[in-house]
């Protein structure tokens, strides 16, 4: 990031002027992935703050820059940018299927903090259970081989006690919803494919499930689920 003079003067814009306009972008991230639960921020979004009192071309990538920047030192937050969303793979033809969030350029904002810190200082007990639900739901895919069936993952679902039809579950409320939550999020990826039987629903891993660290995790996660499941029937 270069904010040096002679860059900011050929933006024609002072250096007060653009502080501000970082500011504001750092604001509506915060504020946007605290309202929406995590769900991506359009990079439009940011650009429109920056544009609508200045038209310097440049601008928008120096602001927003400079905000990924200080929302990492300063926060702890990393912003970082999905990439553009796959097409559902599917050896049948693709039918339709529900517009993605993430085919504009997009970001989602992760903490940097080490699980153990994040889970003592941050986390907020009164919603640790969707990340558990967003953790079980995610290991339900990975192990379908990254994409499942609508009826399968709900048949699966149904037998940890989730019902599709339940809008009133005393810990996650409306269980569709739930994981229509996790779609907005970019945890799945949801679309149509056409098959010998007609059109079916079906869900994918998406680009925030297939990130790095939170896919290692799951694998981690089912190999230790595996190996005490081998454990248990070596000792009966």
């Amino acid at each position: 990031m270069d904010d040096s003079p002679d860059i900011l003067s050929q933006l024609n814009i002072s250096k007060e002027e653009k502080d501000k306009l970082v500011a504001e972008v750092i604001r509506h991230v915060l504020f946007k992935n605290h309202q929406n639960s995590g769900c991506p921020i359009k990079r439009d979004e940011l650009i429109q703050i920056i544009t609508r009192n200045y038209r310097q071309r440049q601008l928008p990538s120096l602001v927003i820059e400079e905000a990924t920047e200080k929302l990492s030192s300063i926060f702890g937050l990393e912003m970082r940018e999905l990439q553009r969303a796959r097409p559902m793979s599917n050896n049948h033809k693709r039918g339709s299927s529900q517009p993605s969030t993430a085919d504009a350029k997009s970001y989602v904002v992760m903490s940097k903090l080490s699980a153990d810190v994040y889970g003592k200082y941050v986390e907020d007990v009164n919603t640790a259970h969707l990340t558990g639900f967003t953790f079980v739901v995610i290991s339900i895919v990975q192990l379908a081989g990254g994409q499942i069936p609508e009826d399968n993952l709900w048949l699966q679902l149904t037998r940890l006690g989730l019902h599709e039809a339940d809008e009133h579950h005393p810990v996650l409320g409306n269980i569709k919803q739930a994981v229509e939550t996790l779609v907005q999020q970019r945890y799945l990826q949801k679309g149509k494919v056409n098959g010998p039987d007609g059109s079916s629903v079906t869900y994918e891993l998406a680009e925030r499930a297939l990130d790095g660290p939170v896919s290692e995790k799951i694998k981690e996660y089912i190999s230790q689920v595996a190996k005490e499941d081998v454990a248990f029937v070596e000792v009966e």
